[in-house]
């Protein structure tokens, strides 16, 4: 994995540790974990607090909050979960952040959003201030209709799109989400224009599909996606992901409709420390979060179809959130 730079958060955040670790006196030592190589090795021996930049409810918090148990029970400590949501999820980054790089701040990150954030604005983190540890559940996108639309598959839809540019509303989960920034590829890539109508997440795009007052939605494959699925309530045209995804059988992706490059609209969610935690630490949580993975109750809570077939570990996280920089980041900065 390619070093990550300590930039200004992560280094005042590693000030005010030093700082506040000078808080034990001979006799009784300072606690929460010192960032030296003993405490790294003993990690770990205080309470974790495990941030989620976004509310409690979504599918974020339940990544966490199950996540977090399995390492505590693992850990014999405590984790504790604390939603910071805010700023397009930069709160609950900042927060962790600020609570030093010893392993005992860590955040729940979602990839995309976490690397496209600091790409569009000041929010007071870079992507070189965090390292990724482990994906802990994947989300893809599905292109979805309506049960009574007139497009019955992808090539119908897509057919119309190209016939009739701009016609075609689609919802997207925000204006500069994947599913967004994937349709803007479309449109700059293939000459296939739709206009992407931006909402605050499923729960609106599903009113506003029922209601007929969008065309299609461009969702995160979510449970109540796939419940509406299996109601007959939306018809799914493609998934975004590079092979066709288990749970939708037959539903033919992006890539298969005649766009190769429309691959990287998933959702994934995962653990992340501030640049600088100790590499051993790192590797343990990384350990940890795998070996709960293989756990069946860990397995069914999070949703055995988003757990990642293959294990994505600090260097595959890595690798995907640079992947998403590199793809997303040119059409952030226009």
């Amino acid at each position: 994995m390619q070093r990550r730079r300590l930039t200004l958060p992560a280094l005042l955040a590693a000030s005010a540790l030093t700082l506040a670790g000078c808080g034990g006196t001979e006799d009784e030592p300072a606690t929460g974990g010192g960032g030296d190589d003993a405490a790294a090795a003993d990690y770990p021996t205080d309470d974790i607090t495990l941030y989620v930049p976004y509310a409690a409810g979504g599918p974020t918090d339940l990544a966490a909050r199950t996540i977090g148990d399995c390492l505590g029970t693992e850990f014999g400590q405590t984790v504790v979960v604390e939603n910071r949501p805010g700023a397009s999820g930069s709160l609950g980054m900042q927060a962790m952040l600020a609570g030093g790089n010893d392993g005992y701040s860590l955040s729940l990150i979602a990839v995309p959003a976490t690397a496209t954030n600091p790409l569009q604005q000041d929010v007071g983190y870079t992507n070189e201030d965090y390292v990724p540890i482990a994906a802990v559940t994947e989300i893809p996108s599905v292109l979805a209709v309506g049960a009574d639309s007139e497009y019955a598959d992808a090539e119908a839809f897509f057919a119309a799109a190209e016939a009739n540019p701009g016609q075609l509303n689609v919802g997207v989960p925000g204006a500069t989400t994947s599913q967004a920034m994937e349709l803007q590829r479309l449109a700059e890539e293939y000459d296939v224009q739709v206009t992407a109508v931006p909402f605050t997440g499923n729960a609106e795009m599903t009113t506003a599909l029922l209601g007929g007052n969008v065309d299609a939605i461009f969702i995160n494959a979510s449970e109540d996606v796939l419940a509406n699925i299996d109601a007959g309530e939306f018809v799914p045209l493609a998934v975004s992901p590079a092979e066709q995804v288990d749970y939708l059988e037959g539903v033919p992706t992006l890539a298969e409709s005649g766009y190769e490059e429309l691959t990287n609209s998933v959702s994934v969610f995962g653990l992340a420390a501030p640049a600088g935690t100790p590499e051993d630490v790192v590797q343990t949580l990384e350990t940890t979060v795998s070996d709960c993975l293989e756990q069946p109750e860990v397995s069914d809570q999070l949703g055995e179809e988003y757990v990642p077939d293959e294990f994505i570990g600090t260097d595959a996280f890595a690798d995907r959130i640079d992947e998403i920089v590199e793809t997303y980041g040119p059409i952030l900065q226009e």
